[in-house]
């Protein structure tokens, strides 16, 4: 029986049940599961305010150092289309994250559909990650607003005493109150209610967005006067060859990470099912088309090897007598550090709401306050912990960190596509007050069974369908069709299941052995080939046979549809899982500290304290029988 399967699957004690907790998975949460006394969020976000919250979170003040950088050390000219593949790239997991965030429009975004697809121990380190990203994102961004609005005083170290940094006697450490403040500022904002501080986004979003406006205007206007000088060099359009252009697409990669903010706020979405795909689709566009435009006229003003890596835009107008244009550019670097901060606090209360509604952190996260409709608690200590780090710690030398986390999520939301297509999950768990319902049903069962005449318990039709089922297995044809259908679909589901591993793991060895160049050329050869020839086999296996049926009733029905699966996904699952392999070994050491101390939390508290510890799974069919009849069998 179905109650028999749940436990036995998914309960148990000691290694073995500790291992299955890893691999339990929640169901999609829809009205009927959060109505049972969870805390509503406010639905108060439309496609403007979600555009908004998008471009404000990845337009950041990054965009204004790494024209220079890049220009200089990698693409040269050809920066415009490292910007373009870059912004291919970010649009493959932007597909990834339309689908499933129109599908399962629940706060938790990237946590939340690996909870839902894969398992419960992913989900919680995809959740932990996620966390450290927020948490060190925003702290690092409020960290470099002071430096930029000190030239607005006349330097460097011109702020007001009391917004200065100063340096701690007897301590080697810098404070930084300017950023402490300005962390407060925005955690009372976000507090205030969704709708008051996604208006205030919208508003330094616009303003930085006609700053960047300007920088293509005067720019055009000027490379129109004096001839594009920046692309008549020597060196043709590609000085460093397209490996250049290549490695530069890798590095502005980054500088369109921050849409997965709009994922995370699905519950706010008064129309998540159109509004959220929008959002997120307008939101990465718009960010396309200004970092290309923005590259196309700083390039063409100045060549790429007299750039200034430090202040590329307002060196580019200084040189052609247009000093002032510094002041207006600082002011856009102000403004889309700003937003960039917002984008970075907003995200992490409802991920730590998220976790402790599912029971993973304690139910004090969960709380929204009754006025404002927002987690008003965690987003206190969000603040609190960012305000503590920006103000004592230069976290510049841990912002690789912040990479980890958005790429582990671009990862697992490909993989939950996959996941989502060809092995959807067939059982869901069933919440307590159900409980009684499904024994219910079950002794109901039982009686049919052994009496189709029935009882008081059951009603006329329901006999009526218990006997016409009976009668037709009595069919030894329809027996062995049904038979035949059912093992035909779990060899299906076996297969799909194994490809889409072939397809990880072949990812995994492939990127591994492109990555490390001090072995030898053979080795290097040898596991390239076999990363591939898995990844192909995987691919070709998932082209071939039939996707499943149940993906059109997952979720909620009738939002956006990522295209090109398997191979959109797998693409989006190599070009992340890539760069994660380069992110540095320092960089991957910290974290692995910080995923060792979630390991630790989890064993400790998640593992007993979750929602699914004692669940009971029945098939998708039955559960919606189940809600259907709850009614007439607690009567």
């Amino acid at each position: 029986m179905a109650l028999e399967a749940g436990s036995s699957g998914y309960g148990g004690s000691g290694w073995g049940g500790g291992f299955r907790s890893l691999m339990r998975r929640k169901q999609v949460d829809s009205d009927r599961v959060r109505a049972e006394g969870q805390p509503q969020l406010a639905k108060e976000l439309s496609v403007p305010a979600l555009v908004a919250i998008g471009v404000g979170s990845t337009v950041g003040a990054g965009v204004y150092v790494l024209v220079g950088t890049v220009a200089r050390e990698h693409a040269g000219p050809a920066l415009t289309i490292s910007f373009l593949i870059a912004g291919i790239a970010a649009a493959l997991s932007a597909f990834c994250y339309a689908e499933l965030a129109s599908r399962c429009p629940s706060a938790g975004s990237a946590y939340h559909y690996s909870y839902i697809c894969v398992g419960e121990g992913v989900a919680w380190l995809i959740g932990w990650a996620l966390v450290l990203e927020y948490t060190i994102g925003g702290s690092a961004v409020a960290r470099g607003i002071s430096p930029n609005l000190a030239l607005f005083f006349g330097g460097p170290d011109s702020l007001p005493w009391i917004l200065a940094r100063h340096q701690l006697p007897w301590f080697d450490i810098i404070v930084d109150p300017c950023a402490a403040a300005l962390v407060f500022v925005v955690t009372i904002l976000l507090c205030v209610g969704i709708k008051e501080s996604s208006f205030a986004q919208g508003i330094v979003t616009v303003l930085n967005a006609c700053v960047m406006i300007f920088v293509i205007v005067a720019g055009s206007y000027i490379g129109f006067q004096i001839g594009w000088v920046g692309y008549k060099v020597s060196d043709g359009y590609f000085p460093y060859g397209v490996n250049g252009m290549l490695a530069g697409s890798a590095t502005v990669f980054f500088a369109y990470i921050g849409f997965d903010t709009v994922a995370s706020t699905a519950e706010e979405v008064k129309n998540p099912q159109r509004d959220l795909p929008l959002g997120i689709g307008v939101a990465l566009a718009i960010c396309c088309a200004l970092y290309m435009a923005i590259s196309i006229v700083i390039v063409g003003l100045v060549p790429y090897f007299a750039m200034d890596p430090d202040t590329p835009i307002s060196s580019a107008f200084a040189k052609h007598g247009m000093q002032w244009a510094m002041y207006i550019v600082t002011s856009g670097a102000v403004l889309a550090l700003c937003s960039t901060l917002m984008g970075s606090l907003l995200p992490q209360p409802r991920i730590l709401m998220a976790m402790a509604r599912d029971g993973l952190l304690p139910s004090f996260f969960s709380d929204v306050n009754k006025q404002t409709q927002v987690p008003v608690k965690s987003t206190i200590v969000t603040g609190i912990c960012a305000a503590a780090l920006a103000f004592a710690m230069d976290v510049s030398q841990l912002a690789g960190m912040v990479s980890v986390g958005t790429l582990l999520a671009f990862t697992i939301v490909a993989v939950s596509i996959l996941i989502l297509r060809y092995v959807p999950p067939d059982e869901v768990p069933l919440p307590p007050s159900m409980r009684e319902s499904f024994h219910l049903n079950q002794e109901c069962d039982e009686e049919k069974d052994r009496d189709l005449l029935g009882d008081g318990n059951c009603n006329t039709s329901q006999t009526k369908d218990v006997i016409v089922v009976v009668e037709s297995m009595k069919d030894p044809l329809v027996e062995k069709r049904q038979h035949k259908g059912k093992m035909d679909e779990t060899k299906r589901r076996k297969i799909a299941a194994f490809s889409i591993g072939s397809v990880c793991v072949g990812v995994l060895i492939l990127t591994s052995s492109a990555s490390v160049t001090w072995l030898p050329f053979l080795p290097i050869c040898i596991g390239c080939t076999i990363g591939v020839l898995l990844l192909l086999a995987g691919l070709g296996v998932l082209s071939w046979i039939d996707q499943d049926d149940g993906r059109h009733s997952f979720g909620h029905s009738g939002g956006f549809t990522c295209p090109f699966v398997p191979v959109l996904p797998a693409m989006c699952i190599l070009i992340n899982t890539y760069l994660l392999i380069n992110l540095g070994g320092d960089t991957w050491m910290r974290v692995g500290i910080w995923l060792l101390m979630g390991v630790l939390v989890y064993i400790f508290y998640g593992r007993t304290h979750s929602s699914l510890t004692d669940v009971v799974y029945v098939p998708v069919a039955q559960a919606d029988e189940i809600y259907r009849s709850s009614s007439e069998y607690v009567s």
